[in-house]
């Protein structure tokens, strides 16, 4: 298991659109895929889920991936995010 903080910079924080973007980009892995917000946990993978964590533009989360390939996984997704997730 790896985890690493980031902050989410996208203006409008993880709505719809940049909330799908995260999950499909984490459903490319086998890894399971959480982050922790607020006291919660959320699982990456959910866009339902990813949006009830109600991540606003520069919270910090903690993203934590566990399994076969979580180091591409952490690479991957902290670069999607880092960019803006598509914003």
């Amino acid at each position: 298991m790896i985890s690493q903080k980031i902050t989410v910079n996208n203006p409008s924080g993880l709505h719809l659109r940049p909330a799908g973007v995260l999950c499909n980009e984490a459903m490319k892995y086998k890894s399971s895929i959480t982050f922790n917000f607020d006291g919660g946990n959320a699982n990456a993978k959910s866009v339902l889920s990813v949006l009830g964590a109600c991540v606003k533009c520069g919270d910090e989360i903690e993203l934590i991936c566990e399994g076969a390939d979580e180091t591409e996984a952490m690479k991957a997704l902290t670069s999607a995010i880092s960019s803006g997730l598509g914003e």
